[in-house]
């Protein structure tokens, strides 16, 4: 009979992909962070609850990897000169946030009975913010290049970076405690062996990393490369953690070096896929720590420290940023971002506990601690976003039509087709009038020297407070198609002397536009596109005369093909203009290929939204 004891681990990589596969969706379905999910997931399969997963530290350095791959990723967004820059917010507000904060925290513990060695564990531990969770967020949020995504990152650059320091101070305050005698000479070693695998990897990442994947890359083999790519980050962090550092700092740097390399792009693309499937199962090795016996013997305390301790993280973070000049909206929505407890106090509390700085029971209760802060702190950061954004009314401005003179062209919408229009005009000193809803681009349109109104274009007495009327032309260059008609339809009934100009969005909205009688109009991306196609001809060999007389072709055809939708309708003509999708204006010397067997069998269907070659113009 043949061996299947190699499917003893498939059990448990089911439990896995099932429970993220059920919870993470339907916490997302109702609003909540994914993160949310993933801990759930953990709670239901750990010990806990149906203990299907009966040990949940058997699976929790596997998981580690996933942070790890994180900040790699992390460290591959931040050139050497960026992080540079971010200098005085690293040593600023993440110094001073780490400080302040396990200083009270640990004040706190030493107050509830605690020793000194034990608070300060307690109070490094408790202090750090879960990277991953705030990361994690900002990415949900698309705010990592926001200013308060970039202070953010910045204060938990610090607090991995001081993970470093954190290690090597407990076993200082073990050895004063007589909890492990000669270690300080042992951790000072340690950190100067710290320091020297930290150059070691710099070294390689200055003068070695490059030309080896530049060799790899010449074989062309994908799998070598992605193999390279998880040998590179993992040996970093396992350096990093041999040398008694974290390995996520180690990962971090390795991504930092190769910021500025060619590679970048492609490492990222490899590493991605391992990264969110390793952060998921992080999370849920996480939530299957919390121990609810424990918890539901100590509910009170826990009820009562997890909710302070996340609003005490929200404050101090938020008073510091506050003070750096940061907006308090911005101040607060960081602090909600930082407010969990990291993922390295599930590192430094069983370290405390080994040292003899806390004993079984003060470790657990502080691990339980930070698991049911992580699970509470996405939640409390959402509500906030949610209040904050919700008191963040658009910025508007009172309308003033105050000294209205005849423009020669008014312009309705300054954004990027607008603004583009205007600048002929600003050439040629043309008398315009911008009429714009939105007061930054008002702001942007001050900078031309037009005059501009704060309006809404689609209201009549607006556009008759603009002087639309004694003008000669209307320029409708907003990307809004039915908001466009209901303008023109207007002006046409109440301006017939003023010629109509209109920002087409597609094919068939400018047939739309030609049924309402504008004097013209332009589809938003046709001339562009029509000079794009004129230089690439002219790349492949053509000379400039050659190419413009096969752009003109193509705008005459399109033009008559236009005039047949106009005059008889979409679906007129069949013979020639069988639906309005993409089609070639001429007929193609050669027949299409399908790449794939799923691509050859919608060509074969018939599939209208398959553009098989020729040129044309996708409809959106």
């Amino acid at each position: 009979m043949a061996d299947v004891s190699h499917t003893s681990y498939l059990p448990p990589i089911l439990t896995f992909c099932a429970g993220a596969v059920i919870a993470v969706p339907l916490f997302r379905r109702v609003g909540l962070s994914a993160v949310l999910g993933y801990l759930a997931a953990g709670i239901i399969i750990g010990p806990s609850v149906l203990a299907v997963i009966k040990d949940p530290d058997a699976i929790r350095g596997t998981a580690e990897i996933g942070v790890v791959l994180l900040l790699f990723l992390v460290g591959l967004e931040l050139q050497p000169s960026r992080l540079y820059s971010m200098r005085k917010d690293i040593l600023g507000a993440g110094l001073a946030q780490m400080a302040l904060s396990a200083g009270v925290i640990g004040a706190a513990a030493w107050w509830f009975g605690l020793s000194v060695g034990g608070a300060v564990a307690v109070g490094l531990a408790l202090a750090l913010s879960a990277t991953s969770i705030a990361l994690q967020l900002l990415e949900e949020r698309g705010d990592g290049n926001e200013p308060y995504g970039r202070r953010t990152f910045s204060i938990l650059l610090f607090q991995d970076i001081s993970i470093a320091p954190a290690l090597a101070i407990l076993p200082l305050l073990a050895t004063t405690t007589e909890a492990k005698p000669g270690g300080a000479g042992q951790a000072l070693t340690g950190l100067g062996i710290a320091f020297l695998a930290i150059a070691v990897i710099v070294l390689a990442g200055r003068y070695v990393l490059n030309p080896f994947f530049r060799i790899l890359a010449k074989t062309g083999a994908k799998e070598v490369m992605t193999a390279a790519a998880l040998f590179i980050v993992l040996g970093a962090a396992l350096l990093m953690e041999h040398v008694g550092l974290s390995m996520a700092m180690g990962a971090f740097l390795a991504g930092v070096l190769l910021a500025d390399s060619h590679f970048r792009h492609e490492l990222e693309a490899d590493i991605e896929p391992f990264r969110g499937v390793l952060l998921g199962l992080f999370f849920m090795a996480v939530g299957m720590s919390l121990d609810l016996k424990l918890v539901l013997d100590n509910w009170l305390l826990l009820a009562l420290a997890a909710p302070l301790l996340v609003l005490f993280k929200i404050a101090v973070a938020a008073s510091i940023l506050r003070a750096s000049c940061s907006s308090m909206t911005e101040a607060v929505r960081a602090g909600a971002l930082l407010s969990p407890a990291g993922e390295f106090a599930f590192v430094l509390l069983p370290l405390g506990v080994s040292l003899g700085l806390l004993d079984e029971r003060q470790g657990a209760i502080a691990t339980a601690l930070a698991a049911i802060s992580m699970l509470i702190g996405p939640v409390v950061a959402k509500l906030i976003d949610g209040v904050l954004l919700s008191r963040a009314a658009p910025e508007t401005m009172e309308e003033d039509f105050e000294g209205v003179d005849a423009p020669s062209v008014v312009v309705i919408g300054f954004g990027r087709f607008g603004q583009i229009v205007t600048q002929a005009l600003l050439l040629q000193h043309v008398d315009v009038t911008i009429i714009d809803s939105d007061v930054e681009r008002i702001r942007s349109a001050a900078k031309f020297g037009f005059k501009i109104y704060y309006g809404d274009g689609t209201r009549l007495d607006v556009l008759r407070a603009a002087g639309t009327g004694k003008a000669r032309i209307l320029c409708v260059c907003i990307d809004n198609k039915d908001a466009a008609l209901r303008i023109v339809e207007m002006a046409k009934a109440e301006f017939p002397n003023v010629r109509l100009h209109a920002r087409a969005y597609d094919r068939i909205h400018a047939i739309d536009l030609m049924k309402a009688n504008v004097d013209y109009q332009m589809r938003e991306t046709f001339e562009s596109a029509l000079g794009f196609g004129r230089v690439t001809l002219e790349g492949l060999g053509l000379n400039y005369d050659e190419a413009s007389l096969v752009i003109d072709h193509v705008r005459d055809r399109d033009a008559q093909r236009m005039e047949i939708q106009f005059t008889e309708g979409i679906a007129a003509a069949l013979n020639k203009v069988p639906r309005v999708t993409p089609e070639p204006l001429v007929q193609p010397k050669g027949k299409s290929k399908a790449l794939t067997p799923e691509t050859q069998e919608v060509i074969e269907d018939g599939g209208a939204e398959v553009a098989v070659g020729g040129v044309g113009e996708p409809e959106r």
